[in-house]
């Protein structure tokens, strides 16, 4: 063993009906790109399929194939147009539950609380249950069934992308303008540089174009009962999976912070950690602490502050997280 944890291995099966109809998601719009790329973050998807009448979404098939989803056809079973989808869905789940113990993580892409069951006998026989769905059209029943949770986001057509890159153009002038604007009744803090580095405003810890922040309550309890029991640094997606597993769906992002990374930062402006840094890889412990004190985490405020302003440039480390000690649970 090498110390890294094992890679999973994740099947995906996709309730399709459920997640473009009253969602406001079509199926024209559907983009399963950037939930697929968070589930290759945690590993390889190894299984992929979507069932539904694809007589009635033959616009959705290509761009499934393009994913590599297998598309199962299930035709209407009664007069009103429902189909057995959910039914197969969960019959094919289970079976490879019990026939590959190798696939240990299952994502359930549907916000339908009829998933439930499955749910909980998926975790009941150890394996992780992700769910996959569009946020306003899910049950928080299924929710609460799951381990985590991602919501689905409809893919930006060009236009509302130029129109969102034209807003944030006139807010980045607007911004210029009223920096030159202090820096005008302010021109002997200027240093003659143009104003550059002390006039400006320190970067904000949600990051750019995210607009307001505020740290979760949730995080703040997590962290505080964590770090009160902790013998030693805690790894930061100890932390995250901690707070995960009493909130499934949680995202920072919803929170304005753009990585994780940022929103520990501003638990360290408010105190209640502090970031040490061991090697390569930044550890959290408890802000009145004296762990890790000769590894730079805390050489005087003006070391503090330096960290806090080059806060982006830290996120791509604090976002890998290994283990603490290499061979430890092993």
């Amino acid at each position: 063993m090498n110390g890294r944890n094992e890679e999973h291995r994740i099947a995906l099966f996709i309730d399709f009906e459920n997640l473009v109809t009253n969602t406001g998601i079509s199926s024209a719009n559907f983009d399963l790109q950037p939930s697929l790329d968070r589930l290759l973050e945690k590993g390889k998807v190894v299984f992929r399929r979507a069932y539904c009448d694809w007589s009635r979404f033959a616009e959705a098939k290509i761009r499934l194939h393009d994913f590599g989803v297998e598309l199962i056809d299930v035709p209407p079973s009664t007069r009103a147009g429902k189909n057995g989808a959910d039914m197969r869905l969960v019959i094919d789940a289970l079976e490879l539950c019990y026939a590959r113990e190798s696939i240990d993580t299952f994502v359930i892409g549907s916000g339908d609380s009829d998933f439930c069951p499955l749910a909980y006998k998926l975790r009941e026989n150890g394996r992780t249950v992700i769910g996959l769905a569009v946020k306003e059209s899910t049950s928080p029943l299924f929710v609460k069934a799951c381990d985590e949770f991602i919501y689905l986001r409809p893919r930006q057509s060009r236009s509302d992308k130029d129109k969102g890159d034209k807003e944030k153009g006139r807010q980045s002038v607007a911004a210029d303008d009223a920096g030159h604007g202090k820096r005008g009744h302010h021109g002997h803090k200027a240093g003659g540089r143009g104003g550059k580095g002390e006039a400006a405003p320190a970067p904000q810890a949600g990051g750019k174009g995210h607009g307001k922040t505020e740290v979760p309550e949730m995080a703040r309890e997590v962290v505080q009962s964590m770090l009160a029991r902790a013998t030693g640094p805690v790894n930061p997606s100890l932390i995250k999976e901690a707070i995960v597993r009493k909130e499934p769906d949680f995202d920072e992002r919803e929170h304005g912070f753009s990585t994780f990374a940022r929103l520990l930062a501003a638990l360290e402006q408010e105190g209640l950690l502090r970031r040490i840094q061991q090697g390569r890889q930044w550890y959290v412990v408890a802000a009145d602490s004296d762990l890790g004190g000769a590894h730079g985490g805390t050489h005087g405020d003006a070391k503090g502050k330096k960290r806090h302003a080059h806060v982006e440039e830290e996120d791509e480390e604090l976002e890998s997280y290994p283990d603490p000690e290499e061979d430890e649970g092993v």
